[in-house]
């Protein structure tokens, strides 16, 4: 058996969310969408993921926000296409799984994946995919 923590508390959420975007980071796939396309404010947008994840995982109701039109305008900016939500999903996926085990890590898998095809689906649905 593995000594590997479930995703519990916002401490978890935070070693995921920083591992995450250590390998976001390094990618050459999907990095210049936070290098090149974007101008992120890391010091507004970690804690807002932090925020985002610790709700969505840990029901904390600690996100407001609306993901959606922020991933619009990003692909009206500079297109995403299914290459990037496929690696932005391996990236996190790996991510959970280098760090964590348990039911609330596979459900952060399973939520990865439904936002991933959420926003694709709501991209294409534009019609600006």
């Amino acid at each position: 058996m593995s000594n590997k923590p479930d995703i519990k508390s916002r401490e978890e959420i935070k070693i995921l969310v920083d591992s995450f975007y250590k390998k976001v980071l390094e990618d050459n796939i999907i990095k210049h969408f936070f290098i090149d396309v974007v101008d992120v404010n890391w010091g507004k947008h970690m804690p807002t993921m932090y925020d985002f994840w610790e709700s969505t995982l840990l029901n904390s109701r600690s996100y407001s926000g609306n993901p959606m039109s922020a991933h619009l305008k990003l692909n009206d900016k500079h297109k995403m296409t299914k290459v990037h939500f496929d690696q932005w999903l391996e990236l996190f996926i790996d991510t959970i799984d280098e760090n964590f085990e348990g039911n609330i890590a596979e459900q952060a898998k399973i939520r990865a994946q439904s936002i991933a095809v959420v926003i694709q689906s709501k991209i294409y649905q534009s019609g600006k995919p």
